[in-house]
Order: structure tokens, then C-alpha cells, then sequence
């Protein structure tokens, strides 16, 4: 029995990163072997094993043959026979092929360490085309590794598979997993156009392919271009540590500019509407967790009028925040904020964009004046009980005047 580290902990010690886990490859060994030495199995579709004192996972070598469509279509062999190389011959990209001896000698049979030089991204084999779900985890990587790029070999095999409708096979509950883990990365801005550069964004998010090419007026977006907006707004929101639900909402907070009539272009009145509709209809079916969708919806509503901070009536910012759920739940607000504040960040560099940019001072006082107001002393002064909400909401104006003279 021989185990060697593989995968991302080689990768990312080779390039000088911190390694947060390591993943064992074990050869010349069987389950019985495995068992007998106390390690804990965990693999249900092929032999993985948790290691007795420091329950890393220790998976015995193994080949992968297809035998259907989609990503789960493999029949996999594991046997003392099989052997490392082979083992690393079926994965994904070659810097992920590279395995460590526990002497610390570097196995490395596809070029992983040339690629990582070079900063490539390359598939191992042919066999590449026959997991799908490939294609998300390379556009991911490309979020992480901001300095990569996808070799021009690997991309058209990568086209090649969209064709044959590979993607079309995989299951929202995958596509929602990757996309989170690729928007959380450095520069998820990457991963979107990896998928467009492919075919895969039109299959997975044919929504957000759809914006590319759609103009917007260039006084209030030099870069004119919506789907170049989303992804600035995105990296924005990577750029400023913002959490997954606000990162959601900024990729799907324009969906509705798709839909403006052509006669109207570049002008979008009205698109938040549709823009609501579509970031629920896309959560949805993409099964985001609900903290996703409810804030993706709020954002694409709300965006617009947000951004006119400066211009709105007190009574017209109570009402939004009252709308918005933003007294019960004042942390949900402050997220669209924060998205808000990222759509202002995306919009170029024109000098009207600039407080866009600025975190929105007059809604964070506005909300915490609202807030401020004392419901259970209204609510008893009031003689005429049916009185109460006009009577709190006529407070809360109240409130956000006085705080709008405090705010310089």
C-alpha cells in the first residue's frame, strides 16, 4: 500500500499557496486492506476512506469508463491494479494531475508543472469531454487563478461539447454549487466570460448571455455594453468582500434590458419590473437558496430607484424601506445597499457615476431614523386604533426629514 497527495493540495502548494486540504490517493490496496487499518468508509460510488486519526480521505486508485450522458454517466473500477498513473490519467486538468510521495517526490505524467508555469489551464485527455461538469469547474478555476488562461485546445473541446448538448445534461443543483463557488472567487467576472467564450453561459444562463451586445445610454455607461456592466458590477462585488447573496443579485440585476423593444435601445425604461421577474424565474430554477432569490428579486426591482438617492422625497424612501421588509429585516436592506453600491461601482468611470459609487449615506440614515421611531408609544397615543399605520408611516417621514438635516 503506497499513498500519495493529489490534486489541489499539490497545485496550490506548487504555486505557493495556502493548502487548506489534502486529498490521498492510495495504491496496491483493497476495501478489506482499508478497513482493516480503521480507516472509515465514506465513498458511495466508489471506495473513499476517512483516515483514523486525521479523517483526510484517502480514496483508492481507480479508472472511469462512460457509460452515459450527462456527468453521472461513469462506471468506475478500483482495484490493487490499478495504478497511479492511471489514476491521474482520468482527471481533469493537467495542474490537478500532479500526485506527491510522502517523501515529498513529485509525480507529475501530464506536464502539470510546465502548465502551471505557463499558467494554462489543459486538459489531461480526450477524456475530458466526457464530464460536463468540467467545463463549470475550469470556468471556476479561471474566477480563482486570475493569471490563467484556458489553452486554446482545451476551449474548442470544451465548444465541442456544448455542441453535442453535454450541458444540457446537468442538473440545476450542480450548476447552482459551481456558479456559487466561482462568484465567491477573486474575479468571478472570469468565470462568466470562460462560459460565454464556450457556448455554456447560452445553455446554463441564456438570461444573462442574452444582455451581451444590448447598449445603454453611454452618458451613464461608458461601457455601453450590458452583459460588460454585469461583470464589472460582479467583480465590484468580489472587490469589496460582499457576501453570495449580494453577489447573486448583482450578476442577475439587469436581466430585464433583454427584453426592451428595439426601438427603444439604448434606453431601458421600466426594466426592473422584468428584471424581478427574470432573477426570480433564473433562482428558481437554478435552486438558490432562498436568501439568494428573495435578495436578487429586491435588487433587480429596486436598483433603479436606489440609485437616485439624492433625489427622492423622504416619503418615497419610507415607503421603500417599508416595501422592502426593512424594519424587520434592517441586515436584508443593507445587503441591497451594498448591491446597489456595486452597481454605481460598475458604471465606468463618468463623473456622474461617482457618488453612484459612494456607499448610499442618505439610505443607511434614512433606514436608521425609520427605525429610530418608537411604534409602542404611537400605537398607545393613538385614541383611533385604525389610525396606527398612517400614523407610524407619517412618523417615519418625519424621522427621515430630521435625520436629512443631520446628514451633510
Amino acid at each position: 500500500m503506497q499513498a500519495y497527495v493529489v490534486g489541489g493540495a499539490v497545485r496550490d502548494a506548487l504555486l505557493g499557496l495556502p493548502v487548506k486540504d489534502r486529498d490521498w490517493v492510495v495504491v496496491g490496496s483493497t476495501p478489506e486492506e482499508m478497513l482493516a487499518r480503521g480507516f472509515r468508509p465514506v465513498g458511495r460510488d466508489f471506495p473513499v476512506f476517512l483516515h483514523p486519526q486525521t479523517s483526510e480521505e484517502y480514496a483508492l486508485a481507480r479508472t472511469e469508463r462512460k457509460s452515459g450522458r450527462g456527468y453521472t454517466g461513469f462506471v468506475c473500477h478500483a482495484s490493487p491494479e490499478v495504478t497511479l498513473e492511471e489514476d491521474l490519467l482520468r482527471r481533469d486538468l493537467t495542474i490537478n494531475a500532479i500526485a506527491r510521495a510522502e517523501d515529498g517526490t513529485l509525480i507529475d505524467p501530464c506536464g502539470g508543472q510546465r502548465d502551471l508555469a505557463a499558467r494554462l489551464f489543459r486538459h489531461v485527455s480526450p477524456a475530458f469531454a466526457e464530464d460536463p461538469l468540467r467545463i463549470l469547474r475550469v470556468a471556476r478555476f479561471a474566477a480563482r487563478f486570475t493569471d490563467f488562461t484556458v489553452a486554446s485546445e482545451t476551449l474548442a473541446l470544451m465548444r465541442q461539447m456544448v455542441g453535442a448538448g453535454e450541458v444540457d445534461h446537468l442538473v440545476a443543483e450542480r450548476v447552482w454549487q459551481e456558479l456559487a463557488r466561482g462568484l465567491m472567487e477573486a474575479r468571478p467576472a472570469r468565470m462568466i466570460r470562460v462560459l460565454r467564450d464556450c457556448g455554456a453561459l447560452a445553455v446554463i444562463l441564456p438570461e444573462l448571455d442574452r444582455l451581451f451586445g444590448v447598449p445603454q445610454p453611454a452618458r451613464h455607461h461608458p461601457e455601453i455594453d450590458t452583459g460588460e456592466h454585469v461583470l464589472l458590477v460582479v467583480d465590484a462585488a468580489a472587490a469589496s468582500g460582499q457576501p453570495l447573496p449580494v453577489r447573486w443579485a448583482c450578476l442577475l440585476h439587469d436581466l430585464g434590458k433583454a427584453d426592451t423593444p428595439a426601438h427603444l435601445l439604448p434606453h431601458h425604461y421600466g426594466h426592473e419590473a422584468a428584471s424581478a421577474r427574470r432573477a426570480r424565474e433564473v433562482s428558481e430554477r437554478l435552486k438558490a437558496p432562498t436568501e439568494c432569490r428573495d435578495l436578487s428579486e429586491m435588487v433587480a426591482r429596486e436598483h433603479g430607484i436606489l440609485a437616485r438617492a439624492d433625489e427622492l422625497r423622504p416619503e418615497t424612501m419610507v415607503k421603500l424601506i417599508e416595501r422592502c421588509d426593512g424594519l424587520r429585516r434592517p441586515e436584508r436592506f443593507e445587503l441591497m445597499l451594498a448591491a446597489a453600491a456595486c452597481d454605481g461601482a460598475g458604471r465606468g468611470t463618468a463623473p456622474e457615476n461617482a457618488a453612484a459609487a459612494r456607499p448610499l449615506t442618505r439610505w443607511y440614515a434614512a433606514l436608521a431614523a425609520v427605525r429610530g421611531v418608537d411604534a409602542g408609544t404611537i400605537a398607545r397615543n393613538c385614541t383611533n386604533k385604525s389610525l396606527i399605520p398612517q400614523a407610524l408611516h407619517a412618523a417615519r417621514v418625519a424621522a427621515v426629514k430630521a435625520a436629512d438635516k443631520e446628514t451633510p
